[in-house]
């Protein structure tokens, strides 16, 4: 029984009718959520250094193929997973446009599609296209991994560390305490200041940088769910 609905997912039909309807109903979250932005002129932040990396914790992705506005060229990082064709389906359905691979720099780097996937973002960094990932070590929660750093490094872009957050969700008991975004409430689009790699950067600064990182995108979801009335939630991402 298992494995027959294991086969079942991997089916095209029914991964294309998922990420239909997965789209469709965040569009929905998306249209009768009141969003504010934190700090209100973030885009005109932004501007001015794009194309940037966007980078936010896994489990809060749901929502961030809205941050992108149509003038602005963006693409994320998506997992060759069968859960990942599912994201990439409606990410792409939401105009948002996919690199697949992993932006593991561990031991699965070579084997999950993550030199492919790292040269394709470089050359979409090069081309103008802001890249958006999550920074998480993969299935370790809200700990950043050096992915990010090292993919602002050798481009010379600079990160935007962001985090989407409604009053009304559920938070799901999964590794990485996925939360999914519900309609009829407040919205919080929030950003902290970019963080800038210089390319001649060591192990040490690199770390440091990390360790920056991770403290950004606490504090930029801390904030957030402050906001929204929820700041218990913060300390959960």
């Amino acid at each position: 029984m298992i494995l027959s609905l294991r086969r079942l997912g991997r089916a095209a039909w029914v991964q294309q009718t998922v990420g239909f309807l997965a789209a469709e109903f965040l569009r929905f979250v998306w249209l009768t959520n009141r969003f504010e932005y934190e700090p209100p002129d973030i885009y005109e932040q932004a501007e001015h250094h794009m194309p940037v990396i966007v980078a936010f914790w896994h489990g809060q992705h749901f929502m961030m193929p809205f941050l992108k506005r149509k003038k602005y060229a963006a693409k994320v990082l998506i997992s060759r997973h069968r859960d990942g064709e599912i994201n990439a389906i409606a990410a792409e359905r939401l105009n948002v446009g996919t690199v697949r691979g992993s932006g593991d720099h561990g031991s699965e780097f070579h084997r999950k599609g993550g030199v492919a996937a790292f040269k394709t973002m470089l050359r979409e960094l090069d081309n103008n296209t802001n890249m958006a990932l999550t920074a998480d070590v993969p299935k370790v929660a809200r700990k950043a991994g050096l992915g990010v750093i090292m993919l602002a490094r050798e481009s010379g872009r600079p990160i935007l560390p962001v985090a989407i957050a409604t009053s009304r969700f559920k938070r799901l008991n999964n590794w990485d305490r996925s939360v999914i975004n519900l309609p009829f409430g407040r919205g919080i689009m929030a950003a902290t200041e970019l963080i800038h790699v210089p390319p001649d950067a060591d192990d040490a600064a690199m770390e440091v940088l990390r360790q920056r990182l991770e403290t950004a995108l606490n504090d930029v979801n801390r904030l957030a769910y402050t906001r929204l009335g929820h700041p218990d939630e913060g300390l959960n991402g």
